[in-house]
């Protein structure tokens, strides 16, 4: 029998900030160095260079700059995904017109996950724009964008963006957010409930069934599919929410042409390197956490 909607939303959205907390803890260091190499990619010759040109500036600590928001950031955003992301495929179950409870396709699960994604944009922003700017403020002051010496902490950096902008500054680069994470979550929830589906087919299993590692490779296949469609326009995001920090920011599509026509297509692509790295392990690990805890806590209510 299936659970009462508040009671399956409730277990969705605890199941989804338990995946968002799993995915940081195992992949903050590989998203550091992306984000670094997104908004200064002439700083660094590579991955390797940016990773440990910042772990013998500050240790392991340097590597988990942003960490705290990030965490917000991820939990938030899961939560909000998951509660989302169930009631969607009730929408689109509505749309075309099956009971409720009926099983969809991965094509018209990938649709509820995108349609979700709107959603959790909002809970994602505001956080995420914390994180950047945490995680770029030495090379900001490197680059002479702002001056050095300043504090960066989670309530420095809150504090600046209340002065500067007020509180609708916390959704600067909200646009590209919505115009990243819709593709992107459609790829995502598409490659991993394809995935797990050609998992159970192969083991003769129910996809709820398949064993930890097909699991956690089809998390990380979601992860993997998302980031290669969407990563051009997370790294325009990225410029535009840390670089808003020294002044007022072009749009998204100014910021683009800017990048394309002063550093080439390849810019777009700085920092893909330690996100593909980073993909397997916390996607597999926000996928995880999400099915297990998400399992148990079915069985707690006794379905």
């Amino acid at each position: 029998m299936a659970p009462h909607p508040v009671v399956q939303a409730i277990i969705d959205f605890t199941a989804g900030a338990l995946g968002g907390t799993a995915c940081v803890l195992s992949g903050q260091p590989f998203d550091t160095a992306k984000v670094k190499m997104q908004t200064f990619p002439t700083m660094y010759r590579g991955f390797t260079h940016c990773f440990m040109s910042n772990f013998r500036q500050s240790g392991l600590r340097a590597l988990y700059k942003g960490s705290i928001p990030a965490l917000m950031a991820n939990i938030s955003e899961n939560a909000v995904l998951f509660l989302s992301y169930g009631l969607c495929q009730d929408v689109i179950r509505l749309v075309i017109k099956v009971d409720k409870g009926t099983e969809l396709s991965e094509i018209q699960k990938a649709s509820a996950g995108s349609l979700a994604s709107v959603f959790s944009s909002m809970a994602l922003c505001p956080t995420e724009l914390v994180k950047c700017r945490l995680q770029a403020m030495h090379e900001m002051e490197a680059s002479g964008k702002i001056a050095g010496g300043q504090r960066s902490t989670v309530w420095t950096v809150v504090n600046t963006v209340l002065k500067t902008n007020g509180p609708l500054g916390f959704y600067q680069g909200l646009t590209s957010t919505i115009v990243r994470e819709m593709p992107g979550y459609f790829c995502f929830f598409g490659a991993y409930e394809l995935s797990r589906s050609t998992f159970a087919k192969y083991m003769g299993r129910d996809k709820d069934n398949i064993g930890i590692l097909p699991l956690m490779f089809s998390g990380g296949l979601g992860g993997a599919c998302l980031w290669l469609v969407v990563y051009p326009i997370d790294c325009v995001k990225s410029r535009i929410q840390v670089y808003s920090l020294a002044g007022r920011q072009a749009g998204f599509m100014k910021t683009f042409m800017g990048i394309v026509r002063t550093e080439g297509f390849a810019a777009l692509y700085s920092g893909l390197t330690p996100t593909m790295i980073r993909t397997f392990p916390a996607n597999g690990a926000l996928f995880l956490a999400y099915e297990l805890s998400r399992s148990c806590m079915m069985e707690a209510v006794g379905t």
